[in-house]
């Protein structure tokens, strides 16, 4: 797979993962619920939350800086403590304004990887059911497809099932 066909996988995973979120319609993405007290909402401002900590080490790498720190505070160590963290930060957050960001990291996301040489090191180490896809920046790899990867095993099934729930009653 050379940077292209990564930037397609990206983008057919984006579709898939738009077409579910149109399935859901947005007047159902704040009910709770759907893994545990969570709504969709709240999990699109999870899956929101951590992705800058791909994006902003992988734009770092590609200008020869140092890795960002997190967005959240210092003192959170666990990924208990920074889910609890994103989710009280997110919590209030318009929908609009959540399903807006999703777009924008996906963009920025292809941007970088188009940005990149085309001789860049992808690799791909097969894992269970799952294809993790890395990307290196000079020393660095990136999980590329992490947001995807954690939804898929995460979210979706709690999502689905819920969704399926809702929809025989």
């Amino acid at each position: 797979m050379d940077k292209h066909e990564l930037v397609d996988w990206l983008k057919a995973e984006y579709r898939q993962f738009q077409s579910l979120l149109d399935e859901i319609g947005t007047a159902r993405m704040a009910l709770p619920g759907v893994a545990a007290h969570w709504s969709v909402k709240d999990i699109l401002a999870h899956l929101n939350g951590w992705h800058p900590t791909l994006l902003g080490p992988m734009q770092a790498a590609l200008r020869g800086e140092p890795k960002p720190p997190p967005p959240w505070p210092a003192t959170l160590q666990t990924d208990d403590e920074i889910n609890a963290w994103i989710y009280e930060s997110g919590r209030e957050r318009p929908l609009s304004e959540l399903l807006a960001e999703t777009h924008q990291q996906m963009q920025q996301l292809m941007a970088l990887i188009e940005a990149l040489p085309d001789d860049v090191r992808i690799e791909h180490v097969h894992h269970q059911e799952r294809v993790y896809h890395l990307v290196w920046i000079g020393e660095e790899r990136f999980v590329v497809g992490e947001y995807f990867d954690h939804f898929h095993d995460d979210h979706e099934p709690d999502l689905r099932a819920w969704l399926a729930k809702i929809e025989a009653a």
